[in-house]
């Protein structure tokens, strides 16, 4: 069973937008810019959505709007060339997609490009808005709250193996809210007297070596942080945590659908269709400035009862209880 999944706006009402004054002349057709940290593989299932959103609003894609794509393929550093490579076309909007990096680089570039972005943490303390019912200046977006979700699913994780005494978490200190995230996620594992031993990985080996430490370590669980770097790894980590028999916990429901044990999040295909929705808004003349940040309001939790008996692993009648979604 999955409930509907919806994403609410955070007050505020849409005002015109002028026209931006550039030294190119506009297109006969606007141009969507979309910068990506994840990759046109991992996200193949996220586009249709983006694109539908533009429909919603009268845009289609090769008819009367363009779209250019720039993917960074889960290495930040690549960010801010392809950012800036985008604001230097004619561009209308630009869509800023797979978290911060992303949304930092699109900011850096352009300050006069109206921006949309779709992040995992709190666009006023990342300095991306000025607040979320008027961010200001030429960006506004959504937030998935992601990375402020850990101690939760750290919550289900220690349900799920309550005799655990370590829980791993894998972690990517590129990533700009990996350290918060981690300090949330030992003051939960703190309050309720278990130990967290993090493996930081920023690259494949790094990914390979973690996981062959937590099996070395025989770890009981294993939470992977919200991170578009491991996204773009996503069928490898839920490979590595089949191959070492851990019990994991992840972010989106994406990871479940592929075999990993159990995630927890927003559903990202509706957050997609709503920033393709946003981009499409501000082409009809929208102001970004007063075009409230919206924050996700509900969430999906999805077990995976296949990966789970493969496992071992009796869920408990309370957890499935909570589940939105079981892959049998």
């Amino acid at each position: 069973m999955q409930r509907r999944e919806f994403i609410t706006l955070v007050g505020g009402a849409a005002a015109a937008w002028p026209l931006v004054a550039t030294a190119q002349q506009q297109p006969a057709i606007p141009i969507v810019g979309h910068l990506s940290s994840r990759s046109p593989e991992d996200a193949a299932h996220l586009l249709p959505a983006f694109l539908d959103g533009l429909a919603q609003r009268g845009y289609a894609a090769g008819k009367n709007v363009s779209i250019e794509y720039r993917w960074g393929r889960g290495q930040y550093d690549r960010l801010p060339a392809l950012a800036t490579e985008l604001s230097q076309l004619p561009l209308s909007v630009l869509v800023a997609t797979g978290g911060e990096p992303a949304a930092h680089a699109a900011s850096a570039a352009t300050k006069t490009i109206p921006i949309v972005y779709l992040i995992g943490g709190d666009p006023v303390k990342q300095g991306l808005a000025a607040s979320l019912s008027h961010p200001g200046g030429n960006a506004t977006g959504l937030t998935l709250l992601t990375a402020l979700l850990e101690p939760k699913r750290f919550g289900l994780l220690r349900e799920l193996v309550p005799a655990a005494a370590t829980v791993g978490v894998l972690s990517n200190p590129n990533f700009l809210p990996a350290e918060a995230a981690l300090l949330d996620v030992q003051k939960a594992a703190q309050a309720v007297g278990v130990q967290v031993e993090i493996f930081r990985a920023r690259t494949d080996d790094e990914v390979d070596a973690a996981f062959a430490a937590i099996s070395r370590q025989r770890l009981g669980a294993l939470a992977v942080t919200a991170d578009p770097f491991f996204d773009t790894r996503r069928d490898k980590i839920v490979a590595l945590a089949a191959r070492y028999a851990v019990p994991t916990m992840y972010h989106f429901r994406e990871y479940a659908l592929a075999g990993g044990l159990m995630s927890y999040g927003v559903d990202n295909v509706a957050a997609y269709r709503q920033v393709g929705m946003y981009a499409g808004q501000i082409l009809g003349g929208s102001n970004p400035s007063q075009l409230p940040v919206m924050q996700a309001s509900k969430f999906l939790f999805v077990v995976n009862l296949k990966t789970a008996k493969t496992l071992g692993i009796k869920i408990s009648d309370n957890l499935l209880s909570l589940a939105d979604e079981v892959v049998e």
